[in-house]
């Protein structure tokens, strides 16, 4: 089993792709349409490669919960990668700050960043290959 993509509503489109094409250079818009949700106009975009993706609607109103709070919602979501130095260099090169740092664990080093809608994602390379290690908060 594996995740295959998320579903975010979003409030704008160009400042959501522009921080994911940071992250995900590799990636690519596989489709997109405009269309109805409940009585509102959205469009909507599919962004990811053959096997994976992030879905897009700009119909969103509103802020994000509040990340610090206790309301219901979403946390944060996260994605492995083979090399955080060269996510995070590139997330700064396109005006995205780390929100925050890794945790002192020899087996991995994970950063958070906010998305322009107030989304928490998260980035994590790992260290080791054993789940042991890797999901030891020691």
């Amino acid at each position: 089993m594996r995740l295959e993509h998320l579903n975010l509503v979003i409030t704008n489109m160009e400042k959501s792709l522009h921080f994911y094409q940071a992250a995900f250079p590799h990636w690519h818009v596989r489709s997109q349409g405009h269309g109805q949700w409940y009585g509102k106009a959205r469009h909507w975009l599919h962004f990811g490669d053959d096997y994976n993706y992030i879905a897009f609607s700009d119909h969103g109103e509103g802020e994000n919960r509040i990340l610090t709070g206790h309301q219901t919602g979403l946390g944060h979501f996260a994605f492995e990668v083979n090399n955080l130095s060269a996510l995070i260099q590139r997330m700064e090169n396109s005006g995205y700050a780390v929100d925050k740092g890794s945790s002192d664990n020899p087996h991995r080093r994970n950063a958070y960043f906010i998305d322009p809608d107030g989304f928490e994602v998260e980035f994590v390379q790992y260290h080791s290959d054993l789940p042991k290690e890797r999901n030891n908060d020691d």
